[in-house]
């Protein structure tokens, strides 16, 4: 049996992980000019047992209108 309670704090941690990538995803593409990130990933891959790493990239860019 699945204990819920230990399934929404992991669901919650994850989530949690990802927008913190992403937010220092979006950090660093703003540190070297960008002003757009394309083709976001994200990249999960477990370290060690009870360890996960996640990994949040994509192409920072510069976006100027026409």
């Amino acid at each position: 049996m699945i204990n819920p309670r230990l399934t929404t704090t992991s669901t919650e941690l994850c989530e949690k992980t990802r927008a913190e990538g992403f937010e220092l995803m979006l950090r660093h593409a703003q540190e070297i000019g960008a002003n757009a990130v394309i083709g976001i990933r994200y990249d999960a891959t477990e370290v060690m047992d009870g360890v996960t790493e996640v990994l949040c990239y994509g192409t920072d860019i510069v976006v100027e209108p026409i």
